[in-house]
């Protein structure tokens, strides 16, 4: 998740339900290291997010294919309910180990500073930056995993500039499930023809996701009803670029497609009709 989601009761919310979950860590994210002494009992001291990446850094810099360093031995205070002393529930907190991974060089780099996404808040040193999730036990796939979190941001991006996912206007739980549902259905139908019809082009010839979505989704679409040969008939007609999605046309629209009306009797014999397509 992107770090302005970094909300330790969210974190809690996400174990209960069984998820996972990593994030980047902000400048001023409360983590602690695990102490031990000779003779002495196990201590937590502060440390913070900068002072841990330069620690690592110098690892970091050192290998040209290096870019990840995995650090033990580190916690997080989350929340907890507990009963009080008069039985009402209280709110503690306690320190938890989490994945800790100073990382650099990762594609996410590249395509943030090509899009121009800042990150102000979030806490680095010479590039370097931390990465914080529960899976302490396997701290690089984690990092893995925070790897496709671009891939999320660009959907985004899409979806609002050219699939209209903040077009929805119903205050319904329902109406915007629905909507946000649609919006997904079609950019998996979009990701599908976006790699059809682009697989045998250079990358002068292919389509963008824009055009994608101006070619297939902006379309004509009108309704006619006349008269044919004493018979009433709906005609609809969809007005696209047939020559660019040919080739997807061709290999996926149904070779017949009919509207007819179909007798369905209920048990008082009274007579209902059922539109099928």
């Amino acid at each position: 998740m992107d770090r302005w989601y970094l909300c330790k009761d969210f974190f809690v919310f996400l174990q209960a339900h069984d998820f996972d979950w990593v994030t980047k860590a902000k400048r001023n994210t409360s983590l602690y290291r695990k102490v031990t002494e000779a003779g002495r009992r196990e201590r937590y001291v502060p440390v913070s997010p900068r002072q841990l990446i330069r620690e690592a850094y110098k690892r970091l810099a050192a290998g040209s294919d290096l870019s990840a360093i995995a650090m033990e031995g580190i916690y997080m205070k989350l929340p907890y309910e507990t009963h009080g002393r008069k039985g009402q529930f209280v709110t503690k907190q306690r320190l938890v180990p989490i994945a800790v991974v100073a990382a650099m060089r990762l594609r996410e780099d590249t395509n943030a500073a090509t899009e121009g996404a800042g990150d102000e808040d979030a806490a680095t040193y010479k590039g370097a930056y931390l990465i914080l999730s529960n899976r302490h036990d396997a701290p690089l796939e984690a990092l893995t995993v925070y790897g496709k979190r671009w891939r999320i941001e660009v959907f985004f991006r899409t979806a609002k500039q050219e699939l209209g996912f903040e077009q929805c206007h119903s205050t319904s739980e329902a109406h915007q499930l629905a909507h946000l549902e649609m919006v997904f259905a079609a950019e998996t139908l979009l990701a599908y023809a976006l790699w059809q019809v682009n697989k045998e082009k250079t990358s002068d010839e292919s389509c963008t996701h824009g055009e994608m979505v101006s070619g297939l989704f902006h379309t004509r679409c009108q309704v006619r009803s006349r008269n044919h040969k004493g018979s009433e008939r709906i005609y609809i007609d969809f007005d696209t670029e047939a020559l660019r999605f040919s080739s997807l046309i061709s290999a996926y629209w149904p070779r017949n497609l009919g509207m007819t009306w179909w007798p369905v009797y209920s048990s008082i014999d009274s007579h209902h009709y059922r539109l099928i397509s």
